[in-house]
């Protein structure tokens, strides 16, 4: 009996990850767009400080500019208070820590929840239903991934207290934590002593395959974002004329938080492919050390000639 599993390549990964979610992207898209626009919600208060202070700026009577003005005069500048945004800090300071925790623990759980049942075969006649039923799981499994994800951050965290290397250990050692909660049903600290121990053996080349697939998807999130800053440009222009620059803000953002959580579900389904094969391969070393060993070979009984 011999291991049959092994890793594959980082871009065939990549590729099966995208065959996985090509059948399935309404689903996706039905799951997605309630956390897309809460995400685009709580970044709306920042585009009506900008817009806000944009108008205050801009005013008549704020900037003047004189043509003939004796020399013997001094400057006095007037001294004007500045303006009371319409959400004050705080305000939009919690917002960005709900946007923060919406994009760490509602999507990573929703998508992995989607995952599990594409995997298992269980689809929904309707796409709405089959939503409703991937939210109805995520519910269930929300204390348990919120706890797994804080005792994630929690090492990691340690980890980079101490040095760097240490919390890039540990982040690839915990990798596959919430993977563990979702698809074997390990809870707590189980399911991050299951992560390391998919690690054993392999820790170099599961690091170079999570460094490709983050890189992979930090380049094409870079360009969108790029991309995106340009029609924000062209966008809050419009909008500045039109007295409707929230709007314009709030539609690119809108855009832009879709586009970024897309490629979180494309991330995680190329490390659902990566987690199988780890646990096949687990399982077979365990099932290889566990195989009762060969009898003794007999000696060969002599020929008389």
């Amino acid at each position: 009996m011999a291991a049959q599993a092994r890793l594959r390549s980082s871009f065939i990964y990549l590729a099966n990850a995208v065959n996985d979610l090509r059948g399935n992207w309404a689903i996706i898209a039905i799951v997605l767009a309630p956390l897309v626009l809460a995400s685009a919600l709580c970044l709306l208060p920042d585009a009506l400080n900008l817009q806000y202070s944009l108008v205050r700026t801009f005013e008549p009577g704020t900037t003047s500019v004189a043509l003939i003005e004796p020399l013997q005069t001094p400057y006095m500048p007037t001294a004007r208070a500045a303006p009371r945004l319409p959400f004050p800090p705080w305000a939009t300071g919690i917002l960005h820590l709900l946007d923060g925790l919406i994009t760490l623990v509602g999507v990573n759980l929703v998508v992995l929840c989607a995952l599990r049942r594409m995997q298992a075969g269980q689809r929904m006649a309707r796409g709405l239903d089959e939503g409703i039923e991937v939210y109805r799981e995520a519910w269930r499994l929300l204390g348990p991934f919120v706890l797994v994800s804080a005792l994630k951050v929690l090492a990691i965290a340690v980890g980079a207290v101490l040095l760097v290397v240490p919390g890039i250990v540990a982040y690839v050692w915990l990798y596959f934590s919430q993977y563990a909660l979702i698809f074997d049903g390990r809870r707590s600290w189980s399911a991050l002593l299951h992560s390391r121990d998919l690690m054993r053996g392999s820790f170099f080349r599961v690091t170079v395959r999570i460094g490709i697939f983050l890189a992979v998807w930090s380049g094409f999130n870079s360009w969108a974002g790029g991309i995106f800053f340009a029609v924000s440009l062209l966008a809050g222009s419009v909008g500045l004329i039109t007295g409707a620059l929230w709007a314009a803000i709030f539609m690119v953002d809108l855009l832009a938080v879709a586009v970024l959580y897309t490629t979180i579900a494309f991330l995680l389904a190329a490390g659902l492919r990566l987690y199988q094969d780890l646990s096949t391969i687990a399982a077979e070393h365990t099932a290889l050390a566990g195989a009762a060993p060969l009898p003794p070979t007999a000696p060969l009984p002599s020929v008389n000639a």
